[in-house]
């Protein structure tokens, strides 16, 4: 039998199978409101299969987007807009989740495809002032009652993630964004309680994890996503990152999301296909939490593989998905497996 096409519970919510949608940004939002484009992406792989869609990072400040185009969540009026989103998604057979998430000194960025370079339209915010690049804007370090503002948006971006309908959370905490700054030594040059040890550079992010975990329900998931490796001598790594899951489980996170890289520029990482697997297999292995498997995953027998092996207990697809928005359909005729449309016409 299939694992990839086997369900998959966590908590209350029972996926179909354990093919997720990773949050990919979209560049698409007006002043961080859904637009029709959104209601069209996201659905269109649910209709396709996909157990679980997770909608791209959506930012809990405004200040706190990658791009002026990014989905936002720090308001009640983009409530509308996310709740008919995930209507959608769950009408046409997804699980709906979302990504809340908070750029901090690589946020105010132009669309990659108009070169991706900092606007400098706002202050960005870091543990540290440490520009990204050069060039970049130097980021204001937080001070406590930043900080505190900074973990009450999280709080209240999850309310408002609950009252739009979404039933998976996941709290972005990789790829050089702000809770991975303050996790990473590369990044993270404090001398007060948030900054020096490890579990110093832990402190903040767990203590956004207490935030949401407090306001969103008992009976609902909560995933988190990492940069397991910073791919740099000095960083983080590893080891840090079982730690850093070890304290995450504790505080009633369920899912490891298991990327990697993006603190600084300039990285040699060793790509290949599933070559960020090792990551969420060692998670797995190490403290007994889900994981969840990223990264140049695009074959059906090479995410089966994955599962058979125990080295994850979900395969999130990224750019296979936006390259076949049906991928879970051919996968299901390479590993024999019924996939079923859904009535999708209910979705529209």
């Amino acid at each position: 039998m299939s694992l990839l096409f086997s369900p998959f519970s966590i908590r209350s919510v029972t996926l179909k199978n354990r093919i997720a949608m990773s949050p990919m940004c979209q560049y698409s939002a007006q002043e961080g409101h859904v637009t029709d484009w959104h209601l069209l992406h996201y659905p269109t792989r649910a209709v396709g299969g996909v157990g679980l869609v997770i909608v791209e990072a959506t930012a809990v400040e405004a200040r706190g987007r990658i791009s002026p185009e990014d989905l936002g969540i720090w308001s009640d009026e983009h409530l509308p807009g996310l709740r008919e989103l995930a209507r959608r998604i769950k009408a046409a057979g997804g699980v709906p989740g979302i990504q809340i998430a908070h750029a901090g000194r690589k946020a105010g960025t132009s669309r990659p495809w108009e070169g991706g370079k900092p606007l400098h339209r706002w202050t960005p915010v870091a543990p540290s002032p440490l520009a990204f690049h050069e060039g970049w804007p130097v980021p204001q370090e937080l001070d406590q009652a930043g900080l505190e503002e900074v973990c009450e948006a999280f709080q209240q971006a999850a309310r408002r993630a609950l009252a739009a309908g979404f039933e998976v959370l996941e709290i972005h905490m990789a790829h050089g964004y702000l809770l991975h700054s303050f996790l990473s030594p590369l990044t993270n040059h404090r001398s007060d309680a948030y900054g020096g040890s490890r579990e110093n550079r832990m402190r903040f992010p767990l203590t956004v994890v207490e935030a949401v975990r407090g306001v969103w329900p008992a009976e609902l998931p909560l995933l988190v996503r990492v940069s397991a490796s910073d791919w740099v001598e000095g960083g983080w790594d590893i080891t840090d990152t079982v730690a850093f899951a070890t304290e995450l489980q504790r505080r009633g996170v369920d899912l490891l999301d298991c990327s990697s890289g993006g603190a600084i520029p300039g990285v040699k990482i060793p790509l290949g296909p599933g070559y960020q697997v090792p990551f969420a297999a060692q998670v797995r292995l190490s403290t007994g939490l889900s994981t969840g498997a990223v990264g140049l995953i695009s074959e059906p027998l090479q995410a089966e593989a994955i599962l058979q092996a125990q080295q994850a207990d979900l395969i999130l697809l990224g750019r296979a998905l936006l390259a076949e928005a049906y991928w879970p359909y051919r996968a299901g005729r390479v590993l024999g497996a019924k996939v079923w449309p859904v009535q999708y016409e209910r979705a529209f």
